[in-house]
């Protein structure tokens, strides 16, 4: 699929792509830092239907909402011919005992045998984060294993 960037001069930069629908739906990064999130006219793709101002916490939650899907879509296929093995989304809450601590600080692999695979902070990934990582409240964790070692990394993760 193609993102368009266009300069628009005192503004900022429009960054968008065609749906299937045939409206544009986009971002423009305006000059003072704000963020507005576009889509087009289904008649007119130069004219905005909706066009909503985003925060940049804002702007990262959707990020994270439309990110992560994607990501677990792609690793559930990656593992569709491994029976047993699941790929689940677990966030890291501000009451977690792991908000403010490493991944190793956890003992995640050892204690469940599932694995963090990524992280989804403020609309970035972070793949394959090593022990040092340091997750703070609102991350959203790609972990990968069984049922019982998923269930049991979503328990450490909330209780400790």
């Amino acid at each position: 699929m193609n993102v368009d960037v266009t300069a628009l001069p005192g503004i900022g930069v429009r960054k968008d792509f065609q749906a299937r629908s045939g409206r544009r739906i986009g971002v423009v990064d305006l000059r003072d830092g704000g963020i507005d999130l576009i889509v087009s006219k289904l008649d007119d793709p130069d004219a905005c239907a909706a066009e909503i101002p985003l925060t940049a916490d804002e702007a990262a939650v959707l990020a994270n909402l439309l990110g992560a899907p994607q990501l677990v879509a792609q690793l559930r296929e990656d593992h569709r011919d491994m029976p047993g093995i699941l790929t689940r989304q677990l966030p890291i809450k501000a009451d977690s005992p792991y908000e403010g601590r490493t991944l190793g600080e956890t003992g995640m692999r050892t204690r469940t045998k599932a694995s963090i695979v990524a992280v989804m902070r403020a609309g970035q990934v972070y793949p394959s984060p090593g022990p040092d990582f340091t997750f703070g409240a609102d991350d959203l964790l790609v972990v990968v294993g069984t049922p019982e070692g998923l269930d049991t990394a979503a328990k450490i993760l909330t209780h400790g």
